[in-house]
């Protein structure tokens, strides 16, 4: 933060902390605190606009969540998450705890009863940068400053890098010796950054985004998700109370579209079947390659879904496979290489039975094989995810080579990038493809094969990944988040 004399500041309404020992009053209190700072910044940031020329800085800080313990005594461990690892003070600074009400109130009633003592909740001491006060950011681009005013920073916060990393999920975090350890695995200002760039990426309000989370790498899954969603919406099967396009056009069940699409669709679009509790499903479109695979994921993990799987298409390995099979990862050869420097190679990414077992639950019943007869549709082996959509047009000996030795019997570009994120933010992941070209085999995708393949397959795949996520919301969340995901030394808060 910078420092500046208190005299020069605008600074909005404060408050001691307070202890709290209700869940439900805490996160009231944590709304008030954030909509008061909130509403303080954008008060005068439209004084300004209006003529207004403002000789202070102005500041709002976020509210931060304060726990003590002074004690190791056990706490009921078969849960992953609940509770401080030891004795010590930890604190974790809050933003836009109204998107976040269900799951605040979950994270603080397990961390109050596990422990028998109260949050403190209060005013921390990272301003709120001006940007993230914003729906989004059209205020500030249609903004041109009176000569009279000062630059922009020397009167509003703006967003500072240098407290926007992943340091704490990434295991590295350093605590100061007079700082509270972490008790959550995002700042505010984190959590910020990633719902601002959700609305850029995908044209969606965060708000819509559900807990459960398909990605996709071709259009035709989105087309098909929505003709299934708009159906769904028409007869109100599912149990799903809208669908949500890009621009946040809605569709409610038994109603009409409200709203338009955008003029120009966002760089990975998302659609949301939503519930009143947001166990849901949302699918994206990511695009091709493992650079857009982490993009995505490093910003819907700040809204802590409860589960992640890839549905997308790959290269078949293995010359029994047939164009249309089914592969379900249970190991990843990562060379990908852009989660290289968060996530060495060298750490395994293991298969999570809960996801496994809901995967293929999923396939024998659309499909209608099961036992001896499901291996005729479906294989379980390694994937390997590369950089290089092109592989095959170099040398592909020493890479094919690799690709046997590691057991792997298919390629693609995102799913090993999508399950290491996964296992990176603590969410549960899972990966199904479809096999749609066999080139070490002289089955390439030409266009009139791949047309009717997709014709074929994409409904069917689809409907197993939505099949396979309403599985998983049957799942009590504590079975979901299991301790396979929790390191050494973890945050209380999921």
């Amino acid at each position: 933060m910078d420092t500046v004399n208190t005299a020069d500041i605008d600074l909005a309404p404060q408050s001691a902390h307070r202890a709290f020992d209700d869940p439900s009053a805490a996160v009231d209190h944590l709304i008030a605190l954030y909509e008061t700072a909130a509403a303080h910044i954008r008060a005068r940031f439209e004084a300004m606009l209006a003529g207004e020329v403002l000789e202070r800085r102005v500041r709002a800080f976020y509210p931060e969540i304060r726990f003590s313990s002074d004690t190791y005594s056990r706490v009921d461990s078969r849960l992953a998450y609940g509770f401080v690892p030891g004795p010590g003070h930890y604190a974790t600074t809050v933003t836009q705890p109204a998107l976040f009400a269900t799951y605040l109130h979950e994270q603080l009633d397990h961390l109050i009863a596990n422990h028998g003592t109260a949050v403190h909740i209060g005013p921390s001491e990272t301003p709120i940068p001006l940007h993230f006060v914003f729906a989004d950011d059209t205020h500030l681009g249609g903004h041109a400053p009176d000569p009279a005013q000062k630059p922009l920073r020397d009167i509003f916060d703006v967003p500072d890098l240098a407290v926007t990393d992943d340091a704490i999920v990434n295991g590295t975090h350093v605590t100061a010796a007079d700082a509270a350890l972490p008790l959550a695995p995002f700042t505010a200002p984190r959590v910020d950054y990633s719902l601002h760039r959700l609305r850029h990426y995908t044209a969606t309000s965060a708000e819509n985004f559900q807990n459960f989370v398909l990605f996709t790498n071709y259009q035709f899954y989105v087309d098909a998700f929505c003709r299934m969603a708009r159906e769904m919406m028409e007869t109100g099967r599912g149990g799903y109370e809208a669908f949500v396009e890009p621009g946040n056009r809605v569709t409610r069940s038994g109603g009409d579209a409200d709203g338009a699409l955008p003029d120009r669709m966002p760089q990975m679009p998302a659609y949301h079947l939503t519930r009143p509790d947001r166990s849901g499903i949302t699918l994206i479109n990511i695009g091709v390659g493992p650079s857009n695979a982490k993009t995505i994921t490093d910003h819907v993990a700040v809204l802590r879904p409860h589960a992640w799987l890839m549905l997308g298409h790959c290269a078949g390995l293995r010359n029994t496979q047939k164009l249309g099979d089914y592969v379900l990862a249970h190991g990843y050869v990562r060379e990908d290489h852009v989660l290289d420097a968060d996530l060495p190679t060298w750490v395994p990414i293991p298969p999570l039975a809960e996801l496994q077992v809901a995967l293929e639950q999923a396939v024998a019943e659309i499909t209608g094989l099961s036992a001896w007869e499901l291996k005729r549709v479906m294989r379980t082996g390694t994937v390997a995810t590369i950089d290089n959509r092109n592989w095959e047009l170099r040398d592909h000996r020493e890479p094919v080579q690799r690709f046997s030795q590691s057991r792997a019997i298919a390629l693609d570009m995102e799913s090993a990038t999508i399950a290491a994120n996964g296992f990176r933010f603590r969410v549960p992941y899972g990966t199904l493809l479809c096999v749609s070209d066999k080139p070490l085999h002289g089955e390439l995708k030409l266009p009139g094969m791949a047309n009717a393949f997709y014709d074929r397959q994409i409904g069917q795949h689809l409907e197993i990944g939505i099949r396979a996520l309403e599985k998983l919301r049957e799942m009590p969340p504590e079975q979901l988040h299991s301790r396979k995901l929790r390191s050494f030394s973890e945050t209380a808060f999921q």
